[in-house]
């Protein structure tokens, strides 16, 4: 396994050029959001990463609702990110390390179109980048699986409710962290050894 990161590592940096040095956003779905909160929340560079629901059309949803897999609400992570810090490929690269691209609509034992992969994209800028990475990943063959990742326009963002924001840091010993937000954990930082927020 370890061999995919490498070979995503390797990926070149710098496709998309300038950015602007103010704040930006990004929306993630890769299974269940506390994971991949938890893992954000350590990326330099990173100002928040806010759990929250994107991709259905029902107002307000809340997460008894989205979990019945039945409004195509996703699980996400809103990133807010500081351009001159890091960028769209170093979080893509993070994304496509800690989660499996290739399983359609489960991470894991998480199953439902609710922890599905997807990339939720707010302009051309973004929907580019978010195709370019997936191609060139799938050039790299990095994976032996295709990549089912979706590339999906945001519509609007939810803040799931607030027992669900910073859960991996508040719940640490919670047997379901334990299992597996923690081996995420190590994984990413192990392979971003370098790109961890300094404690």
């Amino acid at each position: 396994m370890m061999k995919q990161f490498w070979l995503l590592m390797l990926l070149p940096i710098g496709m998309l050029g300038q950015q602007k040095k103010n704040l930006e956003t990004i929306t993630l779905a890769g299974g269940c959001y506390w994971c991949v909160e938890a893992i954000y929340e350590n990326l330099n560079g990173v100002q928040s990463a806010v759990s929250g629901y994107a991709g259905g059309t029902k107002p307000n949803p809340t997460y008894d609702e989205v979990s019945t897999g039945t409004t195509n609400y996703a699980e996400v992570v809103q990133i807010t990110y500081d351009p001159s810090v890091t960028n769209l490929d170093e979080i893509f690269k993070v994304f496509f390390t800690v989660h499996d691209p290739t399983t359609l609509n489960r991470q894991g034992a998480d199953v439902g179109t609710q922890y599905r992969s997807a990339i939720f994209y707010k302009n051309d800028l973004e929907k580019k980048a978010a195709q370019q990475i997936i191609a060139a990943l799938k050039k790299a063959k990095v994976y032996n699986q295709p990549i089912v990742t979706k590339i999906e326009p945001l519509g609007k963002f939810y803040k799931a409710e607030n027992y669900h924001q910073n859960y991996y840091a508040n719940n640490k010993n919670q047997p379901y962290c334990r299992a597996v937000i923690q081996p995420k954990m190590e994984k990413f930082e192990k392979v971003f050894k370098d790109k961890l927020k300094k404690k």
